[in-house]
């Protein structure tokens, strides 16, 4: 009996990666740094994925750069505190590996890309008071790039969210945005602001955009630059349709491309970094039902592809987590030509002294200045979702809220949006948003008491290293409390959110993804959120996806590279 001729394959590459966000990214440039051939098949029009509207921060144990500061860390202490945050779904394994060769991956790709990170000079993990934690040295922030490197590919990078922006496409940091807030105060702030615009300004004579990158931004263009320039090529508007087997070994992936079915021979294997399922059918079926919205910071694109691809080759998937997604809280504009922008509310209000959020009665719930995943796992666990933030003219003179500027942007419009409500008194607010007027007056004067004397005896908001690295430095006795009293008030209504998923493929400690029988799968890796997430879904400080994301796609690079080195013929050695 004859058998039946398979089609042919129509491309033919070493390592093919699903994604492009930092985690497909890393895979990709250490691949080609290694003399691999490499395509990346991006889904979406833009690439940079969710890494590229990211913060950029990336967490990791042990870095040359913490070294270089002197920082007081320790293996043994990492692992103390994520045993502690992570509990029972603690992976050993994936931990050590991740705290063994998180800092190998980044020496080596700030080595052979343009890839560079800095210390943050003080960034508290997220839990500062367990056993293990510390105060500085985990977390790393992206240092700025200039996006004319990237060429004419700067015009496919994606772009955070107008609200992320200023003037519509200036980018802003941490450091920047620390200077913004203070330049009616300080004349170094004023200077360092002026420099911005004046970037700005003479951008946008040539540029559709901002070219001073920033952030998550910088990320992903300083690997893609390295990437492009070392040959990997990059089909956008590009979806995986499914994975080609021979052998019981993934050795290529069908694309869809321009209407046609592309099959690409992968040598060494395909790498899913798409993103995870937050964006997707089956994400709501993974989260608690609160019967009101639930707004995902994830790209559309993002929606299963390797849970689905991991299904064809009975690939283990991530049970039993303590969360499945990464919480933040998100608030939405909806403009008047039936756009949306959503804002999650990670940084820039909550923590802020002036600011609190209360529930439907009127009472508050929450320590606002904790991280943002235990924010929204207190909105699930109080029933308390939505709710609002609330705060007074003095705090959203100096601070703003949400997609609201400080002074003197005029809010206006968010105002004629319904985005953001205004009132000249906490009882007038409170009737106008749906809120008890009594619950709400007598929150405040509860909190107005306690800011008086900078305690917050209710929920210790300012209490702890981190509450107050995220309050103002220049606010005492406490960065995070003032009393709420100068009219008029203001509020906006918070949903749940994420900042995306944390269930993916389980994997090894080669990123390699196993079968339900605990088998590597030959060929087939996972980073980023594709990989099941060795945080379990917890949040134990700045960076728990980027870090382990660089990390994993390094290690899976890697293990590629040397499988593939390991399988060619050797040169003979005999001499003739």
């Amino acid at each position: 009996m004859n058998s039946i001729a398979r089609p042919a394959f129509t491309h033919e590459y070493d390592v093919v990666v699903l994604g492009s966000g930092a985690a497909g990214f890393a895979a990709a440039a250490t691949a080609a740094c290694r003399g691999l051939r490499v395509l990346m098949v991006e889904k979406a029009d833009t690439f940079g994925g969710t890494s590229a509207i990211s913060g950029g921060a990336a967490w990791i144990h042990g870095s040359d750069q913490a070294r270089a500061a002197d920082a007081q860390d320790s293996p043994d202490a990492m692992r103390r505190y994520l045993k502690k945050i992570i509990g029972s779904g603690y992976d050993a394994g994936l931990v050590d590996t991740f705290i063994a060769r998180g800092h190998e991956a980044l020496r080596w790709l700030e080595a052979n890309t343009e890839l560079r990170y800095a210390l943050r000079p003080l960034s508290p993990d997220y839990y500062p008071d367990e056993d293990g934690a510390t105060d500085f040295g985990r977390a790393l922030e992206m240092v700025e790039y200039d996006g004319r490197r990237l060429g004419e590919r700067l015009k496919d990078l994606k772009m955070p969210p107008p609200g992320m922006l200023l003037f519509g496409g200036m980018m802003v940091n941490r450091v920047d945005i620390q200077h913004f807030l203070g330049f009616r105060r300080s004349p170094k702030s004023l200077w360092h602001c002026l420099k911005l615009m004046a970037r700005y300004g003479v951008d946008r004579l040539s540029h559709h955009r901002g070219t001073r990158l920033t952030t998550g931004n910088a990320l992903i263009a300083r690997l893609a630059t390295s990437a492009f320039a070392r040959g990997v090529e990059l089909w956008l508007n590009s979806e995986a349709d499914s994975l080609i087997v021979e052998n019981g070994a993934v050795t290529g992936v069908q694309v869809r491309r321009a209407g046609r079915l592309e099959r690409v021979r992968a040598h060494g294997g395909v790498v899913c970094a798409m993103g995870g399922f937050a964006a997707g059918p089956i994400a709501a079926s993974h989260r608690p039902d609160t019967g009101s919205p639930h707004l995902s910071m994830s790209p559309e694109t993002n929606s299963g592809d390797a849970l689905r691809l991991g299904e064809q080759v009975n690939a283990a998937s991530g049970q039993g987590m303590a969360a499945n997604f990464f919480w933040a809280p998100v608030s939405e504009l909806r403009r008047k030509n039936g756009e949306r922008e959503r804002f999650p509310h990670l940084v820039t209000d909550r923590a802020k002294p002036g600011v609190i959020a209360v529930n439907k009665a009127g009472r508050r719930f929450v320590n606002e200045s904790d991280s943002y995943h235990h924010f929204v796992q207190t909105m699930f666990a109080t029933g308390n979702a939505p709710c609002w933030l609330i705060c007074d003219a003095e705090a959203m003179n100096r601070y703003g809220l949400g997609l609201a500027r400080p002074k003197p942007v005029d809010n206006s419009a968010l105002i004629e949006a319904g985005y953001l409500h205004r009132a000249d008194s906490p009882e007038a607010l409170a009737r106008a948003i749906g809120v008890d007027p009594q619950g709400l007056r007598e929150t405040l004067e509860r909190f107005n008491a306690d800011a008086r004397e900078g305690i917050d005896r209710e929920f210790a908001k300012g209490g702890n290293a981190y509450n107050r690295y995220m309050g103002d430095p220049d606010h005492q006795p406490n960065p995070c409390l003032a009393q709420l009293t100068k009219a008029p008030f203001y509020a906006i209504h918070i949903h749940t959110g994420d900042l995306g998923s944390a269930r993916g493929l389980v994997t090894d400690s080669h990123a390699n993804v196993l079968d339900r029988s605990g088998a590597p799968i030959p060929g087939l890796y996972a980073a980023g959120n594709d990989m099941n997430s060795l945080m379990d879904g917890t949040y134990p400080g700045p960076g728990i996806t980027i870090g382990p994301g660089l990390t994993f796609g390094y290690i899976a690079a890697t293990h590629i590279a040397e499988r593939l080195t390991a399988a060619a013929p050797q040169e003979s050695t005999v001499e003739h």
